[in-house]
């Protein structure tokens, strides 16, 4: 998970070096990154389901290779057009097979502890690009983009697939007790009469408006930090885009098993309530103390803070709902809404931006549906989970 975060958290600190040397808007470069999200999750149903048919060994090391392979041939484009069949394409078909590959294993080995579980493996996804930030940065400021997409393109892909050839299948009847205890009404409920539940519905929406606001920060932040003027601007010798870039890492990682633990306690919907509000208020926060750098740096870590959660509440609350036999393939639909937040928070969020000129509405539409996910969460959410619950037993 750490190895393959980079391709989505690193890539606002490419878009202005890449505009440069390609040309384009960046409306049009950022739909490279929607197409890494979008692949990363609109083929997640079908990838959950190879790793369930043939484990996830063989899977995740081919999706290492493809997330390397998505920078090295990256390095050679030359045009935005190649830049959608290299970053994009190969990247989100990697990262897609190892996120939803680890998570769905994930949920299975840990069914007592099912939120921390899954929070702990996504806090690699959201922390691992802490380590190759700065260095990233600099390479980029002293060799260009072309020999970083190389250097580090190699780096990622071998790691990962080391990685990979560490993991297996727990073994059959594995805590039978706990899973049984945690879900025995609906142990067995496989994809098809999970899509038309309007549970399923209800989260797929909640977490497409959750992944806009966050993906909007992640494609753009370089972008408004310099309308911002916080660019420019360094903190303690350090550029403070990059240093908000690594606490962003820092707590986009550490929310997701945090909230997780949070949620086995509390209950799912309790914690999704309090986590989406202070996503919200922080992103309030945050634009109204915007020509500030020390505030802007700060602020952008409890954004993250109040954002990242949502890789481990609703896989969770998902497997909580539906059971574990088919938790793989059944969060492969979830995290599709993963893409179509994507598509709202990076081409549409910077063609609204290049139409209005203002970073104004595009926060105020996020933070909007920051409260609303909020406020579905307990009010609709919960009552429907809970009816669901009886009606199964």
């Amino acid at each position: 998970m750490m190895a393959v975060s980079s391709p989505q958290y690193v890539w606002t600190l490419f878009t202005r070096p890449m505009l440069a040397h390609l040309g384009g808007t960046l409306a049009q470069l950022q739909v490279t990154f929607s197409i890494l999200v979008v692949l990363q999750t609109f083929f997640s149903p079908f990838q959950g389901f190879l790793v369930d048919r043939f484990g996830p060994r063989l899977l995740l090391s081919v999706g290492a290779l493809l997330t390397g392979a998505s920078w090295l041939l990256a390095a050679g484009a030359k045009s935005i057009t190649a830049l959608y069949l290299t970053y994009g394409l190969f990247g989100g078909l990697g990262t897609g097979i190892i996120y939803v590959g680890v998570v769905g294993l994930m949920v299975k080995w840990f069914p007592d502890k099912r939120g921390f579980a899954a929070g702990v493996v996504a806090a690699g996804y959201g922390m691992g690009a802490i380590v190759t930030t700065f260095p990233i940065s600099a390479s980029l400021a002293a060799v260009g983009y072309q020999q970083t997409l190389t250097k580090y393109g190699f780096i990622l892909g071998v790691a990962g697939f080391l990685a990979a050839l560490g993991l297996k299948r727990p073994p059959a009847g594995w805590m039978a007790d706990h899973v049984t205890k945690m879900s025995a009404p609906s142990s067995g409920v496989g994809p098809k009469k999970m899509l038309l539940s309007p549970v399923f519905w209800i989260m797929f929406v909640m977490m497409t408006m959750m992944s806009t606001s966050g993906l909007m920060v992640i494609s753009q932040m370089a972008t408004f930090a310099k309308d911002f003027g916080i660019a420019a601007v360094t903190i303690g010798g350090m550029a403070a885009v990059p240093l908000a870039l690594s606490i962003d890492r820092f707590t986009n990682g550490l929310t997701r098993p945090f909230f997780g633990w949070v949620s086995d306690h509390l209950g799912r919907e309790n914690t999704m309530a309090v986590a989406f509000g202070l996503e919200a208020m922080a992103m309030f926060l945050w634009l109204v103390t915007r020509d500030n750098a020390i505030v802007f740096v700060i602020l952008s870590g409890l954004v993250f803070f109040g954002w990242g959660e949502i890789f481990s509440l609703f896989p969770s609350t998902l497997t909580d709902t539906f059971g574990t036999r088919h938790a793989t393939t059944n969060y492969g639909f979830l995290y599709i809404a993963q893409g179509v937040g994507s598509i709202f928070g990076g081409p549409l969020a910077a063609l609204m931006h290049q139409r209005t000129g203002s970073w104004l509405p595009i926060f105020s539409l996020v933070i909007t549906m920051d409260l609303l996910t909020a406020l579905a969460a307990f009010f609709i959410l919960k009552p429907m989970r809970r009816r669901l619950a009886l009606q199964a037993v």
